[in-house]
């Protein structure tokens, strides 16, 4: 089955399920779903960064600095977590990530879904998945600060990475300006 063809739940504002789609469909009619992020350290603390490949589905081409993918029907948030983290990174035995907040993405130009934000500490030599990743590094937490106005991001990654500062900051994740967005508290 392609990524295309992959059935994703269809959730309404609250992250209620009212029904399932094919992804490519769910993408072209924008239709709700659900994501995880996975935020992946190494043993120096340092982030994984990569550039997707050129053939993805949603932001080819483009930075990220998470892992992670969208959660299949019936698929728990954590499974996927640690699912996507495990394929994207190319590793095994991953510990479960964990998990911090969930917000509600919704860039206003049809691409919207829940996104669970998680972290985890992968100590494993990673083997990043070809087909999804074209280039891959840690750096550390300033690094990424100083390449963020340098490379072209992928925006619901930027948005989770706002919210975790924030949240990081607070204990909360950052709402956006027009309140919308809603989070779900820091262990959901």
């Amino acid at each position: 089955m392609s990524a295309a063809d992959e059935i994703l739940d269809i959730v309404d504002e609250n992250d209620v399920v009212v029904g399932q789609s094919p992804r490519a469909q769910a993408y072209a009619r924008g239709l709700r779903h659900r994501c995880v992020f996975v935020q992946a350290r190494d043993a120096d603390g340092r982030l994984f960064v990569h550039r997707r490949t050129a053939t993805k589905l949603v932001f080819p081409s483009l930075y990220d600095m998470f892992v992670g993918g969208v959660v299949g029907v019936g698929e728990s948030y954590d499974s996927a977590a640690l699912r996507e983290a495990e394929e994207e990174l190319g590793v095994s035995g991953l510990p479960s990530p964990v998990p911090l907040f969930r917000f509600l993405y919704d860039d206003g130009a049809g691409r919207t879904w829940w996104s669970a934000v998680y972290e985890v500490r992968c100590d494993l030599p990673v083997d990043p998945q070809a087909e999804e990743v074209a280039w891959h590094t840690f750096l550390t937490e300033e690094e990424v600060e100083r390449r963020l106005t340098e490379w072209t991001w992928v925006p619901d990654g930027l948005a989770a990475y706002e919210r975790l500062r924030e949240h990081r900051a607070t204990g909360r994740p950052l709402a956006p300006p027009d309140g919308g967005g809603l989070h779900r508290g820091t262990a959901e």
